[in-house]
């Protein structure tokens, strides 16, 4: 019935979405397993793409081939670039998404892709063949081969939701858990554990009175994730906030003996920087009101999602607590909110392309690795799709580093930290975040991404064409001078000290207070320059002449800490030889399997003479 397929990915979320895409456009042929076809790509959570540092994921994806840039891009309702008050390291894209399109745009893309596949049906166990995942018997008995499995289960591994007292099984509401897979890996020898995530209540948007909340307009000038040519928004609908209150809270406290979190019922830790209302206002008591935003969930739906509001909390309580919001004295709501506890691996458990140490060709991505976020997802399932392609093509793994990408930062925090909470990004959490900025994904890596076969050449003229333009434009800045008499009144108007002598467009564009534009509106001749040239590449030149210093200065570090990354461990390297480990570091290197030295000196409770230990006895 079934021909044997390069890949096989369960789950067709985020992660899976993007597996089999990146699998599939790159060669294999590939068969994506779901429980429920009317459900591919569901945001599960609430309609958004992107925001602090996701922004910049979803654009890597994006530079490297990736979908989820194309499809934010055809079905967003809303954008924002986030953070712009602050420097270019920090702006993120953050758009509202519609929930029916961005499914069904999903749903097209894999069905106008010739190499995949579909079954609907719940995956039970993987087949083995000596260490080697070689395809999955379903629920139905049906065995199906394969050269590579991915899993991307989501928070569907032995889900349980719970809604006050009750508790039932299910990885989203409506839809059952999957048994079976979980149970496997432990015999295999695999570690687990439980994690939680919740959503709020989703209500009709006619019974909300908008006039007392703050309306929360798109940008006037929108942008886009993707670096192809999908189309910015004409029109936008708006966002909304609102605030809790102490009679809110109050309400929301009469449940608390009956809160799943409180009573202990739930087991699982759940993410720290999306807590539930209820915990929000236990843990900041002293606090006497949150923000509540407001977010319709497409064009042509009245439902509204409640940012901000999720909640375990008995329904009734949930509903009473609801209406003391202003805005929602008359809400309706359409149905509560829940807290969803499935089963997590640690990702210490696999390598650096999301290959597992203990079975071969056997890939994880997503919420199965303990991440939050369709964001963290997606990224983890392209590149374990493009990994699982070019490992059945014996092609050498594709490994981004720390200094290249968001991507690169999180799959090695995952697999050298591990997470015993939802991990979320963060600018916060890489160290070369001057360098890793939404605006110059695109150069980062849509060369890497059409080297490995996903990006097409129509990516990679483009970006060198920006290159250029870039390039162009800096040499011209750094070449041309104004004197006092062409600027001065110009910068008076600004409020930034005048010339004396001729200096350069670059130098005067290093002052905080002169953006390139503003030159262009004091010069013709900087005006007729511009004019030539795109939008993005003139904010990339920008940047790179107001921040070149800084640039410079992390590339430094950047090529510092490569010596370390570019020294390679052997994957089977006996630690117990080496006698001057100290036990705790001995015992995590044994554990982690860290495929550098750069690697190992990131792990938690390595040392660093554990590392010069390390470097000493390979030669170093």
């Amino acid at each position: 019935m079934f021909q044997e397929y390069d890949v096989i990915v369960v789950g067709a979320g985020h992660a899976g979405c993007e597996a089999a895409a990146a699998a599939a456009t790159m060669g294999s042929s590939v068969l994506l397993v779901t429980m429920n076809m009317h459900t591919i790509a569901q945001m599960s959570c609430n309609p958004a793409m992107g925001g602090v540092a996701k922004g910049q994921i979803v654009r890597e994806i994006d530079a490297l081939g990736g979908q989820s840039g194309i499809v934010s891009d055809k079905t967003m309702i809303q954008f924002r670039m986030l953070n712009l008050s602050k420097g270019p390291a920090m702006w993120s894209p953050r758009c509202q998404s519609d929930r029916v399109l961005f499914a069904q745009e999903w749903r097209n893309i894999l069905e106008n892709n010739k190499n995949v596949d579909f079954w609907q049906d719940t995956a039970k166990e993987i087949l083995l063949d000596n260490g080697r995942a070689c395809g999955i018997r379903t629920s139905l008995g049906i065995e199906i081969r394969s050269k590579a499995v991915v899993l991307t289960n989501g928070t569907f591994l032995n889900g349980l939701i719970h809604i006050g007292e009750k508790n039932f099984g299910g990885g989203r509401t409506g839809e059952k858990a999957a048994t079976g897979i979980t149970e496997q890996l432990l015999t295999l020898g695999f570690e687990s554990g439980r994690m939680k995530t919740g959503t709020p209540p989703r209500v009709d948007g006619r019974s909300l009175d908008y006039s007392k909340m703050e309306e929360q307009p798109g940008d006037e000038h929108p942008a886009k994730f993707s670096y192809t040519d999908t189309k910015p928004l004409s029109k936008q609908r708006s966002c909304w906030i609102t605030y809790t209150n102490n009679e809110v809270h109050e309400l929301l406290r009469t449940g608390f003996e009956k809160s799943p979190m409180f009573s202990g019922r739930i087991k699982g830790i759940g993410p720290r920087y999306c807590p539930s209302v209820e915990d929000k206002i236990n843990r900041f008591a002293d606090k006497d009101r949150h923000q509540i935003f407001v977010e319709p969930e497409g064009w042509d739906t009245v439902e509204v999602y409640v940012n901000g509001f999720s909640t375990s909390l008995p329904e009734d309580v949930q509903y009473a607590a609801l209406r003391k919001i202003p805005g929602f004295e008359n809400a309706k709501m359409f149905r509560p909110g829940y807290a969803i506890e499935y089963d997590y691996f640690p990702p210490t458990q696999l390598k650096s392309t999301l290959e597992t140490h203990l079975v071969k060709n056997l890939f994880f991505a997503g919420q199965i690795n303990g991440t939050t976020g369709y964001e963290e997802a997606a990224c983890q399932g392209l590149m374990a799709g493009i990994n699982a392609h070019r490992n059945v093509n014996n092609l050498d793994p594709f490994v981004l580093k720390r200094s290249e990408a968001y991507i690169g930062v999180l799959i090695d925090d995952l697999i050298n930290k591990g997470t015993e909470e939802p991990y979320r990004m963060f600018t916060s959490r890489a160290e070369y975040r001057t360098l890793l900025r939404q605006d110059n994904a695109d150069i980062r890596l849509t060369e890497k991404g059409y080297e490995i076969g996903l990006a097409d050449e129509n990516r990679l003229n483009a970006v060198r064409k920006k290159k250029q333009e870039v390039a162009e434009i800096i040499a011209v800045f750094s070449n041309t001078k104004l004197t006092p008499e062409e600027i001065n009144a110009a910068l008076e108007e600004i409020g930034t000290a005048t010339l004396r002598e001729k200096t350069s467009l670059a130098q005067l564009l290093k002052r905080p207070q002169i953006s390139i534009h503003q030159l262009s509106e004091a010069n013709l001749t900087v005006a007729a320059l511009l004019q030539e040239y795109g939008e993005d590449s003139i904010q990339q030149a920008e940047i790179n002449l107001k921040y070149d210093s800084y640039i410079e200065k992390e590339m430094l570090l950047v090529e510092k800490m490569n010596k370390l990354e570019n020294l390679s461990i052997i994957e089977n390297f006996n630690y117990d030889s080496v006698t001057s480990l100290s036990f705790e570091g001995r015992e995590k290197l044994k554990r982690t399997r860290p495929s550098t030295i750069g690697q190992a000196a990131r792990i938690s409770g390595v040392s660093p003479s554990d590392i010069s230990v390390l470097m000493l006895f390979i030669g170093r």
